[in-house]
């Protein structure tokens, strides 16, 4: 049986298999921050609110003052975010608030809806503000579209890393050399072990190797090489900014060759339904999609409880999630 079934190129977002909808990579070269934590440089010749043109080496998104993502509506899916570089401000319409970055992962289910804005603060004055991050959009099965939205965050520390000959495996969600992932949410697809979701993120250090133990179904599995210079996967020779997806019953080697490599993967049992989605939301037939447009014209899914559409949170502010209970966990 051969391990690799198609090798395709990543555009923006990257191609993904069911059970997840999308997934994105960010990497942004922020200059140092102004007052206003946005960028400390010219804004000429942006499209500012729609700004996703690399131009200086990185982009506004639909930001106007600070980069991001303001408010927006989400419904029938997840949203896990993963920044491996600098940080990203969060506040919804369920009154929940967060800081995280520098290896934090946040993981949000939108169920039956919620706005939330994702913001990038730029906290340096005095030097750039690197930015890298991805966000992967998992799918609810029908059964679960209309779950109560979820927040929770998945903090650096609590994510196990499993090295071992030269591989540094940061275990997300699923499990890998005995090491549990962080609970996922409870209505996720990833809370059920049976559908073999998996979300790992690699580095390879040079000439380094790591084994893809075979998955107990046969499940859909995508390797991402984002940054390096070659890997080799059982003699397909793979260079940076491909995918490939593979079968996922059968052990795969992947080599490294003289450059450190970066690497994500995706894994999970497909849900196998009908996907209807049209912008920030995911249904199962084109009708619920009107549903949802009209509702969110309505209610607004609770509406915006914070005083600006591009929220953060304050410069000395450090890493912290405030939940819709009035929780807070300060890190």
């Amino acid at each position: 049986m051969q391990a690799v079934i198609q090798v395709f190129p990543l555009g923006f977002p990257w191609q993904t298999q069911d059970p997840f909808l999308f997934c994105v990579y960010h990497l942004d070269h922020y200059p140092k921050g102004n007052a206003d934590m946005g960028p400390a440089a010219s804004l000429e010749g942006r499209n500012l609110g729609n700004d996703f043109t690399i131009k200086d080496g990185w982009r506004m998104y639909h930001g106007q003052t600070i980069p991001g993502f303001p408010s927006h509506p989400h419904r029938g899916f997840e949203t896990i975010t993963i920044v491996n570089k600098g940080f990203c401000d969060h506040s919804d319409s369920l009154g929940a608030a967060g800081r995280f970055g520098e290896g934090d992962v946040q993981w949000m289910t939108a169920g039956s809806g919620v706005q939330h804005s994702e913001m990038f603060p730029l906290l340096n004055q005095d030097k750039e503000n690197p930015l890298e991050l991805f966000q992967i959009w998992l799918n609810l099965p029908k059964a679960k579209k209309f779950a109560a939205p979820h927040f929770a965050m998945l903090w650096h520390e609590d994510i196990p890393i499993v090295q071992e000959n030269g591989a540094f495996v940061k275990v997300v969600a699923g499990t890998y050399a005995a090491k549990n992932a962080p609970a996922p949410a409870p209505d996720s697809w990833a809370n059920d072990p049976e559908n073999e979701v998996l979300i790992w993120n690699i580095q390879l250090d040079p000439h380094a190797s790591f084994t893809l133990p075979p998955s107990k179904t046969a499940v859909n599995r995508t390797v991402y090489y984002y940054e390096g210079e070659t890997i080799t996967i059982e003699e397909e020779v793979v260079r940076p900014d491909h995918g490939v997806a593979l079968q996922s019953l059968v052990t795969t080697t992947i080599q490294n060759g003289s450059e450190k490599s970066h690497i994500l993967v995706l894994q999970g049992k497909p849900i196998d339904e009908p996907v209807a989605k049209y912008g920030p939301f995911v249904m199962n037939t084109d009708s619920e999609i009107e549903d949802a447009m009209q509702e969110y014209r309505v209610t607004q899914f609770g509406g915006w409880p914070w005083r600006h559409s591009d929220n953060v949170h304050e410069r000395e502010k450090g890493r912290f999630a405030k939940y819709p209970d009035g929780s807070v966990i300060e890190k």
